[in-house]
């Protein structure tokens, strides 16, 4: 029988991967063990420690990395790899009890000696900014197989949080060689194969330590066109539309009964950037006249039919320092002016090179519009996102304004960071920030709410909505997370109806 079923398996997987070779209009194997999920945003490649942008972790994080740590659904710190751990009293020193028979996809052993090996690469290999997360640990000593020892140069409030991000995934020691290409993990499915533009096939794993992923393969779907993509749900190519972005269209599949919607929320900002180291926008007074320029009410109408939430910050409310500044800026365009005057500003000209995405497109039009009833004229400049986006924008800071959503959870520490692409400096914020992160845990949540103050007073951004987390599936399938508060698309709680 186990002999059958293994061949069963093998030629399931066989059927999805000609489907995929057939081009992005075939339609996946019907087997009942597979899924197709669609998004928009596809990644430039699966290396998420050399490169930037949300689409590798959607895909990989803990579907086939997987990390000591992980977050769920409410943003609770739940055990993966570490079955537990303590923590010292000066809070600097964490001991890891590890899982005893966690393997990875090459089948190496996952011991102690990875831990070691994942933390501090990610401190001298690493290339992307969020390496920063790890430059508060000192050492990591290996005590036994299954017990690692990390030792931090202070305590820090975050880093047990951060280590359930990419940044904390745990790679083999014989597995990095090609991780643009061949990732290997620990984790419940393996890439299996990629057509560029088209999917990425993800057969579970066969040797996974933990509980088998209810479907046997899963197909990763990639559509950019939002038309494109409700079509192939609607026509059978795909089952689940990981996150709906043409609001317009999300009546139709709420009137279908072969399908549901699932709306929750997400730790996605929706920003509209200020390049804070380039004039004009060095002002503090010209970005404030820009904020105010805006109706964020009527963008968000506009762009995602007011199904998002208006933020005042970079703090959404699933954090536990949220406090609603949404009022900080009313829409005032005629006290706009008058800042504008104040600084000398007037009839500016300015460039606004945004994520080609839906809701960065529509968002555009609408501040294109009300800045120039200011008298600032603005030319869009749509970018291929995420390659030329994460080079031009992210970067080499080539922009003026710029609109992207922020999916990293807690990405306020952004602003402490002069070198990120807003080039925001302000000492005050990033003392905060240490103190908030070093400080009390007990304090931690107050000053954090100082930091998010400070950068609205200096109006570090325009945080335009937080992106609302809209999926539609058939109802064959459940266990779809409504809000989306991590890095990853976790398909491991997805599974058909029964």
């Amino acid at each position: 029988m186990r002999r059958k079923a293994r061949c069963a398996a093998v030629l399931a997987l066989l059927a999805v991967l000609s489907s995929c070779s057939a081009g992005s209009t075939a339609t996946v194997s019907q087997d009942e063990s597979t899924l197709s999920v669609g998004f928009t945003a596809e990644p430039e490649n699966f290396d998420f420690t050399s490169t930037d942008g949300a689409a590798i972790p959607q895909a990989l994080l803990y579907n086939v990395y997987e990390s000591l740590v992980k977050v769920d659904a409410r943003g609770r710190i739940k055990p993966l790899l570490a079955k537990s751990w303590t923590v010292s009293r000066d809070r600097t020193v964490y001991d890891f009890q590890l899982r005893p028979d966690a393997t990875f996809s090459n089948g190496a052993k996952f011991t102690a000696r990875d831990v070691k090996f994942s933390i501090e690469r990610a401190k001298t290999d690493w290339t992307i900014s969020l390496k920063s997360k790890m430059d508060v640990v000192d050492r990591v000593e290996v005590l036994g197989p299954t017990h690692a020892r990390v030792v931090l140069s202070r305590p820090s409030n975050s880093w047990l949080f951060d280590m359930a991000s990419r940044v904390g995934a745990m790679f083999s020691r014989t597995g990095v060689a090609d991780l643009a290409n061949k990732p290997v993990g620990t984790g419940p499915y393996v890439v299996a194969d990629r057509r560029r533009g088209d999917s990425i096939v993800l057969p579970e794993n066969p040797n996974y330590w933990g509980r088998k992923p209810a479907y046997r393969t899963v197909v990763l779907k990639y559509i950019a066109d939002p038309t494109a993509l409700n079509n192939a749900l609607l026509s059978n190519e795909i089952d689940v539309i990981s996150q709906i972005t043409a609001p317009d269209s999300v009546p139709q599949f709420e009137a279908d009964n072969r399908f549901r919607v699932i709306q929750g929320t997400t730790s996605g900002e929706v920003v509209l950037a200020y390049n804070n180291a380039k004039p004009p926008l060095d002002d503090v007074r010209v970005r404030r006249a820009l904020t105010m320029a805006i109706d964020r009410k009527a963008l968000l109408d506009t762009a995602w039919a007011g199904r998002g939430e208006l933020i005042g910050s970079m703090v959404p409310p699933t954090d536990p320092w949220f406090e609603d500044l949404s009022g900080a800026y009313p829409h005032d365009p005629a006290r706009a002016k008058r800042l504008l005057a104040s600084a000398g500003k007037q009839n500016m000209s300015l460039r606004l090179r945004i994520a080609n995405l839906p809701y960065a497109m529509s968002a555009a039009q609408v501040i294109e519009s009300e800045l120039s009833e200011i008298g600032v004229r603005v030319t869009i400049e749509p970018l291929d996102f995420p390659a030329v986006w994460l080079k031009e924008v992210f970067t080499d800071h080539d922009y003026d304004m710029s609109i992207v959503q922020h999916v990293e959870a807690r990405d306020i520490v952004t602003f402490g960071d002069p070198d990120f692409y807003w080039g925001y400096h302000n000492p005050r914020v990033a003392r905060l920030l240490e103190q908030a992160d070093s400080g009390p845990p007990s304090r931690q949540a107050g000053t954090m709410r100082r930091v998010a103050r400070q950068i609205t007073a200096d109006a570090a951004a325009n945080w335009l909505f937080l992106f609302p987390n809209v999926i539609a599936a058939k109802t064959k399938v459940t266990g779809l997370v409504p809000n989306q508060v991590s890095e990853s698309f976790d398909l491991t709680g997805v599974k058909p109806a029964r």
